[in-house]
């Protein structure tokens, strides 16, 4: 019995991950195949890496929940502080002079320039915290806790995604990196028996009886590669936001960054509303600059980030910190991912069923382990928040055993 996984990013790296776990004497081959010759290059290893508990919409509530109490066990288990940087923080919603534009809701962020600090839960009384010892209060702007209750954390994506992938191999797991899937075959019964990769110039065949499709943003593309008339009939609603961010250090006149912060602005003149998350390196990485716009590239790796963006980013970066002009604010990286999300908000995680694969179903019953075709994308700016318990559960369904979160509501809408 084998297991294909297209898109070797957060979500297929953590269902390669669990299953391995759960993969009794090796009886299973699991394979990861990658297409960018660099992996992690767009959402996996350039978002932001912040997490929330309970800030997720119901459909999404128990898998976020899940995500965050894995997040804690693995650190706890692979010393995750040191690895990857899993912090708890404090979040902040930090308002500038002169009101904010006001959302629906969080999810509602990409689509709207809106701050998905709008879907934190109230705080009764606050945290009588400082605040960041790199923000630059002015007159007239506002603080307020959105999470310092222990539901609110981050970590370092890459190398978080990297080391679950090292402990994959390690257990077994094949990666096939830079590889292209070319199709899929059936047996006589109609049944997925194998799949044709391209890796090197060269075609292999891989047996394959349970295909899991997680390819972030170009996990339509792949369904309609492999499957284009149940993709035509009724494609995969998962559409690209892409995001411009920057890693930086302040220039020396800042306090060194050692505080847990992540700090959701809104306000004053900007047109959009930046997120800044304090890092245990020492660096400070900020995004919110979003667009629903920019074309999805044939891969992650041909992904070319606009320097207008990102003059546009260092500038509102160097105002939030209280920087001059003549300030070195030094950039440390510069990155441009594109962020699968779907039309609700909340994202996929289902078994596409043989045959017809146009119907889905995330009934337990139908689910043997012996064979399938299942996908996830769609979490927009939650991805690597719900990467653990998003691939926990796809490794449950794919292997047929219980799951632990209710993801009744993550099919089609």
């Amino acid at each position: 019995m084998a297991t294909v996984i297209i898109g070797a990013g957060i979500v297929g790296v953590t269902t390669a991950y669990y299953m391995a776990e759960n993969n009794h004497d090796a009886k299973q081959d699991i394979h990861l195949v990658e297409t960018t010759p660099t992996l992690f290059a767009s959402a996996s290893g350039y978002a932001g890496g912040f997490m929330a508990r309970d800030w997720m919409a119901p459909d999404s509530a128990s898998l976020a929940a899940l995500s965050f109490d894995q997040h804690a066990a693995l650190a706890a288990q692979h010393d995750g502080e040191r690895r990857w940087g899993y912090a708890l923080s404090t979040a902040l919603s930090y308002g500038l002079p002169g009101g904010a534009k006001e959302g629906q809701r969080g999810e509602d962020w990409l689509r709207q320039g809106t701050s998905r600090s709008t879907a934190a839960p109230a705080v009764e009384g606050g945290s009588k915290k400082s605040v960041p010892s790199w923000l630059n209060r002015t007159k007239g702007d506002r603080v307020e806790v959105l999470a310092d209750d222990g539901t609110a954390g981050q970590v370092e994506p890459e190398p978080f995604c990297q080391y679950l992938l090292d402990q994959s191999l390690k257990k077994g797991v094949r990666l096939h990196q830079p590889a292209t899937v070319v199709g899929v075959q059936k047996d006589d019964s109609g049944k997925l028996a194998s799949i044709t990769i391209e890796e090197n110039g060269t075609q292999t065949v891989l047996a394959c009886t349970r295909l899991v499709i997680t390819a972030g943003a170009w996990t339509p593309r792949v369904y309609s590669q492999l499957f284009p008339e149940a993709a035509a009939r009724r494609p995969l609603p998962v559409h690209n936001y892409a995001g411009h961010s920057l890693v930086v250090k302040p220039s020396q006149k800042r306090a060194e960054v050692t505080d847990r912060f992540a700090l959701f602005a809104a306000g004053g003149s900007m047109q959009y509303c930046p997120e800044i998350f304090g890092r245990a390196n020492g660096t400070l990485y900020l995004a919110g600059l979003n667009s629903s716009t920019i074309p999805l590239p044939a891969t992650a790796a041909d992904s070319v980030p606009s320097q207008d963006q990102l003059d546009d980013l260092l500038k509102t970066c160097k105002r939030i910190l209280g920087e001059d002009d003549d300030d070195k604010v030094e950039v440390v990286r510069t990155g441009l991912c594109h962020r699968p999300a779907t039309p609700w908000g909340a994202p996929l995680l289902l078994r596409l069923l043989d045959g017809k694969l146009a119907e889905t179903s995330t009934d337990e019953s139908i689910v043997s382990g012996d064979g399938g075709v299942f996908a996830s994308a769609g979490h927009g700016p939650w991805g690597i928040s719900m990467g653990p318990g998003t691939g926990m559960v796809l490794a449950e369904l794919v292997q047929g055993r219980p799951l632990s979160a209710d993801i009744k509501g993550l099919g089609f809408h």
